[in-house]
């Protein structure tokens, strides 16, 4: 695949374009530096918007917290449903994350370690693209970073229907329809990445969640399976009203109040030696590991999330 990228990326974000099948090529954004001459965490980042919307620019806060915590990050534009269903979305990231692998060099250093990285819908394309590295042998990853991953078309866990979320006028049950127009997709294992079946082998995680998330429990669901299939996994929450995951589509420009711990949880995976983790939180919420005490009580609540009430 040929590239538009620039020679390497600055400190600000730069936008470059890379050939896909797809009649136009992607466009992508870089954010972070590699340092001198030694190797950064390079990261391929996927935004959120439930396979509908969003962009490289809705993304914007979760890449540069990742940049922030030392990594070179590249942000996808992927194809969006309805025009572009499964699996294009999970495809075109497969095929962007190959061409980062094999320009690692440039980007990040010869030997930088290679990370995948997405919230809410962009979790589901991280951990299918680490499905799929795993299966076609390459590139291998050092890690997959899921932010509130949307897991489960079946949208019915409790902390879905606690937040009057996946019924009728859903955002993320519309979202689902047009990224799985076909029912038999729903089991295939790059569009329901939170499947029990066939972890193994797959790249250490980072999860992060909120107390108050919708997504909460699918997230915890699949640390968990992760953990069961001996794969090195770290789930942190966010205490309630930390404004996630409402916060994860904010404008680069717009602060954030859970900033300061995800940031460290980022620096601390990338930075972590390959098969390290931490416990996982406890079932009930308030048995889980949670952020300082200056996110507690910030942002907006659950009932505000759009479209996942009523």
């Amino acid at each position: 695949m040929a590239s538009s990228a620039p020679a390497s990326p600055s400190r600000d974000a730069a936008f470059g374009r890379i050939d896909t099948p797809f009649r136009q090529p992607l466009a992508v954004r870089f954010y972070g530096r590699r340092p001198g001459r030694g190797t950064a965490p390079l990261v391929v980042h996927f935004h959120g918007g439930r396979f509908v919307g969003g962009g490289i620019d809705r993304g914007s806060a979760v890449a540069r917290l990742l940049a922030e915590a030392g990594a070179v990050v590249v942000s996808l534009d992927y194809p969006l449903a309805p025009r572009h269903p499964f699996p294009a979305a999970a495809e075109a990231g497969h095929r962007v994350l190959d061409w980062v692998g094999r320009h690692r060099g440039r980007l990040a250093g010869a030997r930088a370690p290679l990370f995948v990285a997405g919230e809410e819908a962009g979790g589901n394309l991280a951990a299918a693209v680490a499905r799929m590295a795993r299966d076609r042998r390459g590139p291998a990853l050092a890690g997959q970073l899921l932010l509130s991953p949307m897991l489960d078309p079946r949208l019915g866990t409790r902390s879905l229907r606690t937040a009057g979320a996946g019924g009728a006028g859903c955002a993320w049950a519309a979202g689902w329809r047009s990224y799985l127009p076909r029912c038999d997709d729903a089991a295939h294992p790059y569009a329901a990445p939170g499947d029990a079946a066939h972890a193994d082998g797959l790249p250490p995680a980072l999860v992060l969640s909120a107390e108050d998330d919708p997504l909460r429990d699918e997230a915890l669901a699949h640390a968990r399976c992760l953990d069961r299939a001996g794969v090195p996994v770290s789930a942190r929450l966010l205490p309630a009203g930390a404004g996630w995951p409402g916060d994860l589509l904010a404008p680069a420009e717009a602060p954030v109040p859970w900033a300061d711990p995800v940031r460290a949880w980022f620096r601390a995976f990338l930075q972590a030696p390959r098969g390290a983790a931490q416990p996982l939180p406890a079932r009930p919420p308030t048995a889980a590991v949670r952020a300082g005490a200056a996110v507690a009580g910030a942002g907006a609540d659950t009932a505000a999330l759009p479209g996942c009430r009523g």
